[in-house]
């Protein structure tokens, strides 16, 4: 159906676009060099020796795409990505309204996720932005902290809802890759609660920049999985 392509498309698109967002600002940090004595030099923020911050956690997120250039790459990256999300979500629940027979109903999913992509198109928003008030960058990490929740609410419940839909969408779907999914999800939820006593303290600085890298992937990889899920010749 039409749908379902729609989604894979988007799906597709929600896994690419910020995996290389990121991966790209952490190049021009480490190889700032290459950018020197020229309009795109990198704010001394920017930079970084040589890392793998998937291993070594020796640089965040934030201070590799906050700075220009960077910026220049994440925030259309967010911008556009937070888009898609609001259509995934939206897509995602016309089509169980479809499987379901219903109609105009807006599943907890649909709700939880697009409030995920409004506080990233937020966060996006504020990434760069100075604040001298500690209340205000607070706020900022509230933010981020609500786009990982809702995300991952919003993920674990379409999971559930597919697999109560199972039987009627068999020939639709590869049953291999909701089990991933269904595992991605798990690991996600349990990575989640582990962390939080270690977050909440102030030290563990490079744990807490590794698990950034690596958890962003983790949730942006269940997309790429939607992506897998729906077989291309997926009528009705």
């Amino acid at each position: 159906m039409q749908e379902i392509t729609q989604i894979r498309k988007l799906s597709a698109w929600i896994f690419i676009i910020p995996l290389v967002a990121i991966n790209l600002c952490l190049f021009i940090s480490v190889n700032y060099s290459l950018f020197e004595n020229t309009f795109f030099s990198v704010d001394q923020i920017g930079r970084s020796g040589f890392t793998i911050p998937y291993l070594d956690g020796s640089l965040s997120i934030s201070r590799a795409s906050r700075t220009f250039p960077q910026y220049l790459i994440f925030k259309p990256a967010m911008f556009v990505t937070s888009v898609l999300l609001i259509l995934y979500w939206s897509k995602n629940n016309k089509l169980i309204n479809l499987i379901n027979n219903t109609k105009g109903k807006n599943y907890k999913f649909k709700i939880y996720g697009i409030l995920s992509a409004i506080f990233l198109l937020i966060h996006c928003i504020l990434l760069g932005v100075e604040f001298d008030a500690k209340i205000l960058k607070l706020l900022r990490r509230v933010i981020l902290l609500s786009f990982i929740i809702f995300e991952i609410i919003a993920q674990s419940l379409l999971v559930f809802e597919l697999y109560k839909l199972k039987e009627k969408i068999q020939k639709l779907f590869n049953e291999k890759i909701l089990k991933l999914k269904i595992l991605l999800v798990s690991i996600l939820v349990i990575v989640a609660l582990f962390s939080i006593p270690l977050l909440i303290n102030s030290g563990n600085i490079h744990f807490k920049h590794g698990l950034e890298w690596n958890y962003f992937v983790g949730v942006i990889t269940f997309y790429l999985l939607t992506s897998l899920f729906w077989k291309k010749n997926s009528t009705t």
